[in-house]
């Protein structure tokens, strides 16, 4: 915490005033990150597996945007595989749950990564995430165009490959939509990437309990001041009976993660929802290659 405390420049007395004092804290950081535009080509990767994942996927990109029903949403927006209207398959999804103030709309390099990798991806502009609502509500939009004959996501969502990611306060988002929500059952697998430490999102309303999970997650975090540490990491990770990895990202702060361990995410999203065996072997096997990655510390799994 006093780390934490440290990188945030802040007071405890100024974090436990308001969740305005915490928005301000994120955005500044996280507003002077995203992702950049050519991250799949410069970040630093560890191992062929990580290196494979984290490059651009065999598909070409298309991207639709609507307005959402809350003005705090902002919109919904869907990057999808282009020609998915007139292929005759389904494509697995993902909904991204954003951190706080940094909505989809400010990252779209990571929408566009995951969707070239035969993923239909989904997200919105809500600024407070934490509940799991506004993954939900785009999570049954797209349920509701999978069922329109008019959309051109009609009958193209594979329903039976859902998962869910997010970042920050997106990453406590995440344990809410699949544990809290009204299509919590619809999915199979999660990625959190730097949740907000329990106690902290607690004393923030933004409470969460991963003790619910089933489905397996992985939870990913940085190394050098994020908004949890490593006491809070193992805690939350024990705190599941799940099938669930963990490890953190050596030499970035809590902003980069929204886009550095991408070659992990993509390949724990192409092993669950499409069935990849070589992005299997990231987590898996006598050797799991996140064991051995020389870039991450802390490694856990349990599958």
């Amino acid at each position: 915490m006093k780390t934490f405390l440290k990188w945030a420049g802040i007071s405890l007395a100024l974090l436990v005033a308001g969740k305005v004092a915490w928005n301000a804290v994120v955005n500044s950081a996280q507003n002077a990150l995203f992702a950049p535009e050519d991250y799949t080509r410069t970040v630093e990767t560890g191992g062929p597996i990580e290196a494979k994942y984290m490059a651009m996927g065999s598909y070409e990109v298309e991207k639709l945007e609507v307005p959402a029903p809350e003005e705090d949403w902002g919109k919904f927006v869907a990057y999808y595989p282009a020609g998915l209207a007139e292929s005759s398959g389904q494509y697995p999804v993902v909904v991204m749950v954003n951190g706080t103030g940094v909505g989809a709309s400010k990252y779209p390099a990571v929408f566009e990564h995951l969707a070239s990798w035969g993923f239909i991806v989904v997200g919105n502009d809500d600024p407070s995430t934490c509940t799991g609502d506004s993954a939900d509500a785009t999570l049954a939009w797209l349920l509701n165009e999978n069922a329109d004959p008019n959309s051109r996501f009609y009958q193209k969502v594979d329903q039976a490959n859902i998962g869910v990611c997010g970042h920050s306060q997106g990453g406590v988002g995440v344990f809410n939509a699949v544990n809290a929500n009204p299509r919590s059952g619809m999915y199979r697998c999660a990625v959190s990437l730097s949740p907000t430490d329990i106690e902290l999102a607690a004393a923030l309303h933004m409470d969460y309990d991963p003790s619910p999970t089933k489905l397996p997650v992985l939870v990913l975090a940085a190394s050098d001041g994020d908004v949890i540490q490593l006491d809070g990491l193992q805690k939350l990770y024990s705190g599941m009976d799940a099938p669930r990895a963990m490890a953190r990202r050596t030499g970035v702060g809590h902003g980069q993660m929204l886009y550095t361990a991408d070659g992990y995410v993509t390949a724990w999203f192409m092993w669950l929802l499409q069935g990849d065996e070589t992005a299997a072997r990231a987590f898996t096997g006598s050797e799991p290659e996140l064991l051995a990655n020389q870039l991450y510390q802390d490694q856990e799994i349990d599958l």
